[in-house]
């Protein structure tokens, strides 16, 4: 059945349901057959959609379990993971105009579409599991590090024409969203709480589609770029590692020390011993090491060398 005007809106989202959940050989559009990887993942994400409200079995919370000062320091870490996923949402639709306007293949822009919708649900069950805890704190993230926790200017670099869209991506998806999966990954290891770690593995399964999408992209057109094509990703990464990630954007304890920033990492050390989600330094360091280590080996095998990175708590990684 095609789509006509005079269908219902019931009708009609059946007909769209029935085009998105087609087998590839069945789409009624016809995408670039040289990146049949990336299509695969936007099918593996419409198969595998979640919804915060019904599918968080949000009734084994049982917030009487913790202290208040456990679920108020609960509160401000899942603030901050809401807060946080805010910006992200506005990312996706901005990356697919520039792919639109660069005629880039289909492919993308249709990965896209589904990614903005679970970095939303991201957002939305983050919020949901503060509000259950006692309540969302709004804006909870300290000015001191602000700017690195609001990705507001991946958005205004996807609508520059002056910043490769490469070097976006590559920043962005396989670098920050790397360090994204890792980070959920660990957490997964340390939540014990049963809600919490049912929303940790949600999101953690939604970045690895995102992460895998980074590279696909990156290793389908590396061949094709200049030196200085390569240079330019080298600076959008290092500016993603060392003005964001190095800043306390995942993790609030590579923030530069100050009594706000040191209550936030305290917020996530009683979070962290109440099993609801967060981490502390010393179980994250060395997941955040060989995350960067990894990123660095994969980059190099594209032709994309990293320098060193030096931060006051990590060394020189």
């Amino acid at each position: 059945m095609a789509l006509s005007r005079d269908m219902s809106a019931e009708q009609a989202f059946e007909v769209v349901q029935t085009l998105l959940d087609a087998p590839e050989d069945r789409f009624p559009l016809t995408f670039n057959s040289d990146l049949p990887r990336i299509r695969e993942l936007f099918h593996a994400a419409t198969r595998n959609q979640w919804d915060p409200k019904t599918d968080v079995d949000w009734d084994q919370l049982d917030p009487s379990k913790y202290t208040d000062e456990q679920r108020y320091a609960a509160r401000l870490y899942w603030s901050r993971r809401a807060w946080s996923e805010y910006g992200a949402i506005s990312e996706s639709p901005a990356l697919q105009v520039r792919f639109g306007v660069e005629n880039r293949p289909s492919d993308m822009q249709l990965f896209f579409t589904i990614r903005s919708q679970e970095e939303a649900r991201h957002a939305e069950v983050c919020h949901a599991m503060a509000e259950k805890l006692g309540g969302y704190i709004e804006k909870p993230v300290q000015q001191l590090f602000e700017g690195s926790v609001s990705t507001h200017g991946v958005r205004r670099a996807a609508l520059n024409a002056d910043v490769p869209l490469e070097g976006i991506i590559a920043a962005l998806v396989c670098t920050a969203e790397e360090i994204a999966f890792d980070v959920f990954k660990h957490l997964n290891d340390v939540t014990h709480d049963p809600v919490a770690k049912q929303i940790v593995r949600y999101i953690m399964r939604d970045e690895s589609r995102h992460c895998a999408f980074g590279w696909y992209f990156l290793e389908a057109i590396c061949e094709q770029l200049t030196p200085d094509q390569k240079k330019m990703i080298e600076d959008a990464v290092i500016t993603m590692m060392e003005k964001v990630e190095l800043n306390g954007y995942h993790s609030a304890w590579l923030a530069p020390e100050n009594p706000a920033s040191n209550a936030e990492v305290e917020a996530d050390r009683i979070t962290y011993e109440a099993g609801l989600g967060a981490t502390v330094e010393d179980e994250e360091k060395p997941v955040f090491i060989a995350t960067v280590q990894r990123i660095r080996e994969q980059m190099r095998a594209l032709g994309i060398e990293l320098p060193p990175f030096t931060h006051p708590k990590l060394g020189t990684i």
